[in-house]
């Protein structure tokens, strides 16, 4: 009969054997992407940059969720996405050139805070400030730092590091106009005018993304 110690043991080296593969998965991957041709490298990141928002990035789309429902203004919404974009797209790429390092056990707390802050905005306040870009701006350098975690999995091709982190931001981007352009249609264009807007469906909303 196995002691304890050698169920745990076993179980220690299962671990281990997983993360390893995984490691090694990610290598592979990494190593196939410097032998493939450029646009399946683009197409790859694409890809991988438009479903790290949708579906996969639950926290991301609230808060793209939140930066819509303050204003009934495409080109106000689309200040904050850019801003949101450059600021991630900084941080992604410093992070991934291993210049800045910073633990998921900060960032993920930050990140959760960034969405609190936005849906607290939007229930306190009866317009937009101009300040909310230069904060969408600062949250999203944190953003950028919650996206490289999960890049890191995955990693870069060396030989395509621009064209493969140009690519997946730009899938990101198209993630999150998907959403912004779904907010208005269901939200803000049949509703955005409408006395009740910010009783009854701004409050709501921001109510369950805190």
């Amino acid at each position: 009969m196995p002691t304890k110690k050698t169920a745990y043991l076993s179980l220690i080296g299962i671990v281990v054997l997983l993360l390893q593969s995984a490691n090694l998965f990610a290598h592979t991957i990494n190593y196939s992407l410097e032998k493939a041709p450029t646009e399946h490298v683009i197409l790859f990141y694409l890809k991988l940059g438009f479903t790290h928002i949708i579906p996969q990035g639950l926290d991301h789309i609230l808060f793209v969720i939140g930066l819509c429902l303050l204003s009934n203004k495409v080109k106000v919404i689309l200040w904050q996405a850019t801003a949101f974009t450059v600021a991630h797209s900084i941080t992604l790429a410093l992070s991934m050139k291993n210049i800045i390092v910073a633990p998921s056990a900060i960032v993920e707390p930050i990140i959760a805070l960034s969405i609190l802050f936005v849906a607290l905005e939007n229930m306190l306040l009866s317009e937009l400030k101009a300040w909310r870009i230069v904060l969408v701006f600062l949250f999203g350098l944190i953003h950028g730092l919650g996206f490289a975690s999960s890049l890191n999995e995955i990693g870069l091709p060396r030989n395509k590091f621009a064209v493969s982190i140009l690519s997946f931001n730009v899938g990101v981007e198209l993630g999150q106009i998907a959403i912004i352009l779904l907010v208005f249609a269901l939200l803000v264009l049949p509703f955005g005018k409408k006395p009740y807007y910010k009783k009854w469906v701004v409050f709501p909303i921001s109510i369950a993304i805190a």
